[in-house]
């Protein structure tokens, strides 16, 4: 097993490509997209259940080493300030097959 950070966004629907791009960029080609999640947070609740896919969230899943994270949150920062969103991070372990 290795150990890793695992990091969570939830973002706004329509920020998934920067943020997925931005991951790209950074070297972190693997990750988990769970599309149009719903749940309350400081900027109201987000049900999902809007016709036009406006307020929408979406779930992305991904991990780095420890010496990438500091780069990670930074470049993250600006798209959860810009739309709101989450990002959570913790220790994980990686099972590798």
């Amino acid at each position: 097993m290795q150990p890793v950070k695992r990091v969570e966004f939830v973002v706004d629907a329509l920020e998934v490509p920067n943020l997925l791009s931005l991951l790209e960029q950074l070297g972190l080609s693997g990750y988990t997209v769970i599309p149009e999640v719903t749940g309350k947070g400081e900027r109201g609740e987000r049900r999902g259940d809007e016709p036009s896919g406006v307020f929408k969230n979406s779930y992305v899943l991904t991990t780095c080493d420890a010496s990438q994270l500091a780069e990670l949150v930074e470049a993250t920062r600006p798209i959860l300030r810009k739309q709101g969103g989450i990002c959570l991070v913790s220790d994980a372990l990686w099972v590798k097959h």
